[in-house]
């Protein structure tokens, strides 16, 4: 499920250009991400986002991270969740889709996720809440 959230917090930036997600919750049954949003998504987007995050897991792609200092991972990183101190920053990629600092448990290759299905979204106040889970 961590690495199915790396591919639907990668498909929501990209799609609407709004970074990252500062907040997450992962789930087995299933999880949910928050956005700096101005509205809910339309019933299309939703669905245009859960085809990428899907075509991501068939395409078999390989998961591998990397270690690197602080200052190089933030010429290239946001680290706003970065705890203070830290002396490397691990970088989880997601074969060329998708790249963020983690330290979270992965697989080794995409295509070891189940199909997601996104459940539901919602803006509250400039938060878009996304929630997700593994089809059945």
């Amino acid at each position: 499920m961590h690495t199915a959230e790396h591919l639907v917090n990668g498909a929501i930036a990209r799609m609407l250009g709004c970074g990252r997600a500062f907040s997450t919750h992962i789930e087995k049954k299933k999880s949910k991400c928050d956005f700096h949003y101005s509205r809910n998504l339309t019933a299309e987007e939703l669905s245009s986002i859960e085809r990428e995050v899907n075509d991501q897991i068939a395409s078999g792609a390989e998961v591998w991270d990397e270690v690197m200092t602080p200052e190089e991972a933030a010429t290239h990183y946001a680290l706003t969740r970065l705890p203070e101190g830290e002396s490397s920053v691990r970088i989880v990629h997601i074969g060329s889709f998708d790249a963020c600092p983690c330290i979270g448990a992965h697989v080794s290759n995409t295509s070891e996720i189940p199909p997601v299905t996104l459940i539901s979204s919602d803006c509250t106040d400039g938060v878009l809440r996304v929630r997700f889970k593994f089809a059945k």
